[in-house]
């Protein structure tokens, strides 16, 4: 049955969900990947789709920004809807001197300044990783490709705007490669339903060196992204 923030009914959404930020990246990617498509969720205009891909069931959603957003679509995408695997589509910032604009991002691991995990945890740290088998699959479909990626550790930050970027130095000393917004919660969430998570991520813009991709060259980078998605699964 439909819940507070999703509008599907039991089966409209399959066991694979692919969940990039943007509502308009969602729809993009239901018109321009998928077969026979229908709409599944409009609620808060938090568009979701359902189609085929090459035969198999699909579903493409948008989960909004930061981990309380996420938090929301993914508990309820696992617990209500019977998913089992979340692929997070997105976009970050590299602060690694090697991790340039465009490069993908695999967030093996996801640290965090957010409280939220560890409010589920009874107080502790909890280490927010990826599936294994996601990643594997992954990884082995984007070195097909000419693909440039990197499978690293991210900071999962619930502050867009720092006041200076002491976290980011400190972060890049622990290995560290970009931040982004959501994948800390995306894993913890996963290990609690049971199901399987990981995200991927294109690198929008270079937080130290101060560089950014056009809207073009984002549209370009995203469509890598999705297609060794599509070609992973």
């Amino acid at each position: 049955m439909a819940t507070p923030h999703i509008g599907a009914e039991p089966g409209d959404i399959a066991e694979t969900v692919l969940l990039p930020g943007d509502p308009l990246r969602a729809k993009f990617v239901a018109e321009n990947y998928l077969e026979d498509v229908l709409v599944v969720n409009e609620v808060r205009n938090m568009l979701g789709f359902t189609g085929n891909y090459q035969g198999r069931p699909l579903s493409v959603m948008s989960s909004g920004m930061g981990m309380p957003s996420m938090s929301i679509y993914a508990t309820e995408l696992f617990e209500h809807f019977g998913v089992k695997n979340i692929i997070r589509m997105g976009s970050c910032g590299s602060i690694h001197p090697d991790v340039n604009l465009g490069d993908l991002v695999v967030a093996m691991g996801a640290s965090t300044d957010s409280n939220m995990n560890r409010l589920r945890f009874n107080g502790h740290d909890y280490a927010a990783i990826a599936d294994y088998t996601l990643m594997k699959k992954w990884v082995e479909a984007a070195e097909k490709t000419a693909a440039n990626f990197v499978v690293t550790n991210v900071f999962t930050s619930d502050t867009f705007y720092h006041l200076s970027d002491d976290i980011y130095a400190i972060a890049s000393r622990l290995g560290i490669a970009a931040v982004e917004m959501e994948a800390a919660a995306l894993y913890r969430i996963a290990a609690e339903q049971g199901g399987a998570a990981l995200g991927v991520m294109t690198v929008s813009d270079h937080i130290t060196k101060e560089e950014r991709l056009s809207a073009e060259e984002r549209e370009t980078n995203f469509g890598e992204m999705m297609e060794i998605t599509l070609a992973s699964l």
